[in-house]
């Protein structure tokens, strides 16, 4: 069957066609399963502690691996969807998902626990590289611009990181840490029945026997891309403390060798000269890693700066960061109707001008930690949150053909990563001397600047629309 895109500019609602909302209702609760197990398990960290009598650095490995394994797998799932089918695979991923989390809560160790942190990870990082595969078909069943059925499944995307420390904490409080695995198989399950239901069926893919299938996977590239992605986050996170210079120096190496590899192998996993010569795609992959860079120094930065400055108790600081979800769930549509008139490049542009006026009103907190004034500032960074990720994923869309659309989500998805663990690693350098407000003032410093640059590159970023 040939596929043929969404006509441009259209108005009638995805839910106009049933079937077609409930497969993106099935995808966009699959997609949701990754960032709320990323952000959710932050809030269990001391009673994993307590209960598996582990050190701070030790347990925070619950929260690496998952990372790791994420930005790792996201491309290598794009890969798969693009070769295998996407509805496959994102049936498989959740598949593999309940399962996992049906039996973490009776891992015997810690270092269970984790590998079963990672399969939920490499399960959870089907779904949206899958999801973006689809709604080009999505899109033409319903009639409409791949915006909507896209900001559906990327207002799940958004929301799902924003809401996870107070879905967790509630959880952790009123069940235990093993709730923060057994919430995943109900929702697993569902989208599994609302996505093979509804969804539509993959189209012809790669066939063959399975000795030809493994010559032109490009295992050896596919290895070296996630060993060099591995050992370079591993670097940045310090998980293997006096080690940190040989992890980076051994992800270069590995980075050098597998880009050797996909300049000389045909098929390559990753086609170098394809992306090189997108430069499109390589302005959003960029603009979204320094993007989410800046989001995450205020996700991550001000709720340690409400504890320990404020004094304010754990479960009210979830609550307090609770706008930044609610303004992300209501203003995704206004974004998608935005970019339907107005275009991806201005929507881009205004949302990364919203992104550094909320970034300059952080200083506020500098003076006071009140809690009106939070509220007012984790809205307000709500606003370009959900407006930077909407138009970002469309150019991402519209920068690259159908055929590879699933590794260019994969890879869109580690940049929001890299950005995050470059965050991390950053408020670490600012706090070390202290979590105070006088630091903080400092940290707005760095979100402003990188909100600049952030600027610069959607003001080069021009639409290239997908053969």
């Amino acid at each position: 069957m040939t596929r043929t895109p969404a006509r441009i500019g259209q108005t009638v609602a995805v839910s106009n066609s049933p079937r077609t909302g409930a497969a993106i209702a099935g995808l966009s609760l699959g997609t949701a399963l990754n960032p709320l197990n990323s952000s959710m398990i932050a809030v269990a960290l001391v009673v994993l502690q307590a209960d598996f009598r582990l050190d701070v650095a030790t347990v925070t490995w619950v929260v690496t691996s998952f990372y790791l394994t994420s930005a790792a797998g996201q491309p290598l799932m794009g890969r798969l969807a693009d070769r295998f089918g996407p509805r496959r695979l994102f049936l498989l991923g959740m598949a593999l998902v309940a399962v996992t989390c049906a039996l973490a809560p009776f891992a015997p160790n810690f270092a269970l626990l984790c590998v079963a942190r990672a399969f939920m990870a490499l399960g959870t990082a089907s779904a949206y590289p899958s999801a973006v595969v689809m709604v080009a078909e999505l899109a033409r069943q319903a009639d409409v611009n791949s915006t909507r059925p896209l900001g559906r499944i990327q207002m799940a995307n958004t929301s799902a990181a924003a809401v996870g420390p107070v879905v967790g904490g509630l959880l952790v409080s009123l069940v235990g840490w093993e709730a923060l695995f057994l919430i995943n198989v109900p929702l697993a399950l569902a989208s599994i029945l609302l996505v093979r239901r509804f969804a539509p069926q993959d189209g012809e893919r790669e066939q063959g026997r399975v000795s030809e299938l493994l010559r032109d996977s490009d295992l050896p590239g596919i290895g070296a891309f996630i060993g060099a992605l591995v050992l370079v986050m591993m670097a940045l996170l310090n998980v293997v403390p006096g080690y940190r210079w040989w992890l980076l120096g051994g992800g270069l190496l590995l980075a050098v060798l597998f880009a050797v590899r996909e300049l000389r192998f045909n098929p390559p996993f990753l086609d170098l000269r394809l992306l090189g010569r997108n430069r499109p795609l390589l302005l959003i992959y960029l603009g979204f890693a320094l993007f989410s860079g800046v989001y995450y120094f205020a996700f991550f930065g001000l709720p340690q700066l409400l504890q320990t400055a404020g004094g304010y108790d754990p479960g009210i600081v979830g609550l307090l960061m609770l706008p930044l979800a609610a303004i992300s769930v209501v203003g995704t549509p206004a974004a998608v109707r935005a970019i339907d008139r107005f275009g991806v490049r201005r929507v881009l542009i205004a949302g990364v001008v919203l992104l550094i006026a909320a970034s300059g009103t952080m200083w506020l907190l500098t003076a006071s930690l009140a809690v009106p004034l939070v509220l007012a500032m984790t809205a307000l960074l709500g606003v370009p949150y959900c407006v930077v990720s909407i138009a970002t994923s469309q150019g991402m869309y519209l920068s690259t053909r159908l055929e590879e659309r699933g590794v260019a989500a994969g890879i869109y998805q580690t940049c929001r990563y890299l950005g995050a663990i470059t965050a991390t690693v950053l408020i670490g350098v600012f706090y070390g001397t202290g979590v105070s407000q006088a630091n903080w003032g400092l940290m707005v410093f760095v979100m402003l600047g990188l909100g600049a640059v952030v600027f610069v590159v959607s003001l080069l970023w021009r639409e290239r629309r997908a053969a």
